[in-house]
């Protein structure tokens, strides 16, 4: 599988997190969504039914699944998750 990034995943999400929780979010993505997405993400509901998320902690990472790539589209607390994913462009 590839992992994409949607632009403001890379100069927004991941820089204003602490580097303790970067970490532990790139070892989910990479021992989680690479192995199994489908086990480990949690489909969500309502609008954004098409979508995933994957728990790390407090944290919470939604992401696309298209054939053989996976799409992150944002990294961010649990409590912003769904507003940032209204206000956000699903387009790469």
């Amino acid at each position: 599988m590839e992992i994409k990034y949607h632009p403001l995943v890379l100069k927004v999400d991941i820089p204003k997190l602490d580097k303790p929780v970067k970490q532990r979010i790139k070892n989910a993505i990479e021992n989680k969504l690479l192995v199994d997405p489908f086990l480990y993400g949690i489909s969500l509901r309502g609008s954004l039914r098409n979508l995933r998320k994957l728990r790390v902690g407090d944290y919470r990472v939604a992401f696309l699944l298209e054939k053989n790539k996976i799409f992150v589209i944002c990294v961010t607390h649990r409590k912003e998750i769904y507003k940032l994913l209204a206000r956000r462009n699903l387009s790469f």
